[in-house]
């Protein structure tokens, strides 16, 4: 099928209300994972605005977790350099989930791509690559589905800074967990068969050996290039 075979990419409010649909299934997990999250801020110098308005304006769980482990109570440049670098770091890996994206939602106008790219997060993307490859072209699948995470997300932060007294040490109760744990959940129905192995396993290889040798969080962005790379030079399958 040539470009001017393909559908075009479309926005509605059937699509919106569809994502929201679809995205049902894991609030309960991203319901906790913002609990988690509005939790270690609280054990922070980090106030419950600040937390909370993270949560509104960035939107981004891994980042902001990561964020917490660097917050400091006084700023300075670099202190604020560093923290920025490493946020971007983490967040890089949207590059490429936007790039697979981009030949099908990338001919929206700019008033609608660019409002849908600030909601855009691992589940949507997983959300709407499943609703795409079961023939789906709304581009509204995803942007409503990122609605309500953001919404969700943000506002669960307040009760769970809040009831953070509860909690002293979130890493006694496993919170820390919730991060990988989601991601787990998320990525098994994505599981296409056995093409999906090396591109799988070589980045989950090169990710543990970069942890292990180097400290910081390079091995989220080398272990996402290493897995694109495996599969940019495999043969196509039979059935693509």
């Amino acid at each position: 099928m040539n470009s001017t075979d393909t559908p075009a990419v479309t926005m509605t409010q059937a699509g919106f209300v569809e994502g929201m649909r679809r995205t049902l299934p894991i609030l309960p997990s991203i319901t906790f994972y913002s609990l988690a999250f509005g939790a270690a801020a609280a054990q922070t110098s980090m106030s419950l605005l600040e937390a909370t308005l993270t949560s509104f304006m960035v939107f981004a769980g891994a980042a902001q977790l990561v964020a917490l482990e660097l917050w400091r109570e006084h700023w300075t440049l670099t202190s604020l350099f560093g923290i920025a670098l490493i946020v971007g770091t983490v967040n890089s890996r949207m590059i490429l989930m936007g790039a697979s994206l981009h030949r099908w939602v990338g001919g929206l106008p700019p008033g609608q791509l660019w409002p849908m790219a600030f909601f855009f997060t691992d589940a949507t993307w997983i959300i709407g690559e499943r609703y795409r490859a079961e023939g789906g072209r709304d581009a509204g699948v995803v942007f409503g589905s990122g609605i309500l995470l953001w919404a969700l997300w943000w506002l669960v932060t307040i009760p769970g800074y809040l009831i953070s007294s509860l909690v002293p040490d979130p890493k006694k109760f496993g919170l820390d967990l919730v991060m990988p744990i989601f991601f787990v959940l998320m990525i098994v129905p994505v599981w296409k068969g056995r093409h999906d192995l090396a591109p799988w396993g070589i980045a989950a290889l090169v990710a543990v050996a970069v942890w292990w040798l180097v400290p910081g969080y390079a091995f989220i962005v080398t272990g996402a290039l290493a897995g694109a790379l495996t599969a940019a030079f495999l043969p196509e399958r039979a059935d693509a």
